[in-house]
């Protein structure tokens, strides 16, 4: 669940959905490769002030919902 950022002028909640879906939505998503994008998202978590409430994959497309600071930019 999404929690309060306190910082020391704001106190915040900030959070992105996003889908990614395959090139032509085509299958290639499986076990290895969800296991592979969860790890990555582990270590984003550990670089940045950004956190993975939910990974989710299908066979071809990826939902992440994230909370971060007002800080950092979607496109960031």
């Amino acid at each position: 669940m999404s929690e309060y950022i306190h910082k020391s002028h704001n106190v915040s909640v900030l959070m992105y959905h996003f889908v990614c879906p395959a090139k032509y939505r085509r299958v290639v998503i499986d076990d290895e490769v969800d296991q592979v994008i969860r790890e990555t998202c582990e270590e984003i978590e550990k670089r940045y002030e950004i956190k993975f409430i939910e990974v989710g994959t299908d066979k071809d497309h990826v939902h992440f919902l994230i909370q971060s600071v007002p800080t950092y930019s979607p496109q960031k």
